[in-house]
């Protein structure tokens, strides 16, 4: 039977969340009285999660599992499960428990209001770090300053999409991924639901400052021209500083003033241009590298195991 509702959980080294996401998912999709299933894409875990989804997966039919061949990272994990979703409606949601199964129900509520895009928005975030809700705070509010896309606030990847939404993400096939902004890309009817973020069930966050730090440069790189604009405006400002010194050094000169004979000013002088340079390198190095990566027309992803009951036209291009 043809699901109604697809419910997507990557996974990367959570053996111990497994069971209790399943259970809670299965609790809050029988309410429905609609036929479901819940694809669990195993990123590479190294724990033994494999063998626990694999086992889901010939205990009970609503689990379907996506094995992938080695750890392609969260984004890219998330992109397979909406290629191989079946749902007119497709949900997206962390395996940690972070995320309550139960606001899944508040999600589909919208749904069948008319929304295309329902989003949760984080109203409290427990159990989590000053210094990881600072950054994650700060980061929203710059991407929303900086990009075109009215990407909400305070959100992650935690949301329920229309399978017209779902169609149009799947044939958006770049590599570097930032999936919610993506989704408020395309536009529809979009509509949050205020939740609060619980603490992880059990494991640590795979989520650490080094991969935080790689989601905010494929969002600002994949969503907005401001860095490139940046290096344009630190050209101007360091041309005109030197323009307006030009004729303050020459008079000092001739009036005999000290401070400007020696090598230190032209040092510094040489720095300052040679950092604004470097920087300018590196921001565009940025933007090649994203162009090569493109460029190059690898698979997003490789797949071990999948569920070969259908047709998946778009999970390799």
């Amino acid at each position: 039977m043809q699901p109604t509702f697809s419910i997507i959980a990557p996974v990367f080294n959570e053996r111990e969340n497994l069971p209790a996401l399943r259970e809670r998912v299965s609790e809050v999709m029988n309410q429905t009285g609609e036929p479901w299933e819940l694809i669990l894409v195993d990123d590479g875990s190294k724990d033994g999660s494999t063998d626990i989804i694999r086992q889901m997966g010939k205990e009970d039919e609503h689990v379907r599992p996506v094995i992938f061949a080695r750890n392609f990272g969260h984004q890219l994990a998330v992109t397979a499960g909406l290629d191989y979703s079946r749902g007119k409606a497709v949900v997206i949601i962390d395996s940690d428990l972070q995320d309550p199964p139960e606001v899944i129900l508040d999600l589909i509520a919208k749904w069948r209001e008319g929304y295309e895009v329902v989003y949760a928005v984080r109203a409290e975030r427990e159990g989590e770090t000053w210094f990881k809700m600072f950054t994650a705070s700060l980061f929203y509010r710059i991407i929303y300053r900086i990009t075109d896309v009215d990407i909400p606030l305070d959100t992650g990847d935690f949301r329920l999409l229309d399978r017209q939404v779902v169609n149009v993400m799947n044939s958006m096939r770049e590599r570097h991924r930032f999936l919610r902004g993506m989704s408020a890309w395309v536009g529809f009817r979009q509509v949050g639901v205020a939740y609060k973020r619980r603490a992880r069930m059990a494991g640590e966050t795979k989520y650490p400052f080094k991969k935080m730090l790689r989601l905010a440069l494929n969002a600002i790189t994949g969503f907005s021209y401001f860095p490139l604009q940046v290096a344009t405006y630190m050209g101007f400002i360091s041309a005109g500083v030197s323009i307006l010194a030009i004729p303050v050094v020459i008079i000092m000169r001739l009036m005999g003033d000290q401070a400007f004979l020696g090598q230190a000013s032209t040092l510094i002088s040489v720095l300052f241009l040679g950092g604004v340079q470097l920087i300018s390198l590196g921001i565009l190095g940025e933007y090649i590298g994203r162009i090569y990566d493109e460029v190059k027309g690898r698979p997003l992803y490789i797949v071990h195991d999948a569920p070969t009951n259908d047709s998946q036209p778009n999970q390799q291009e």
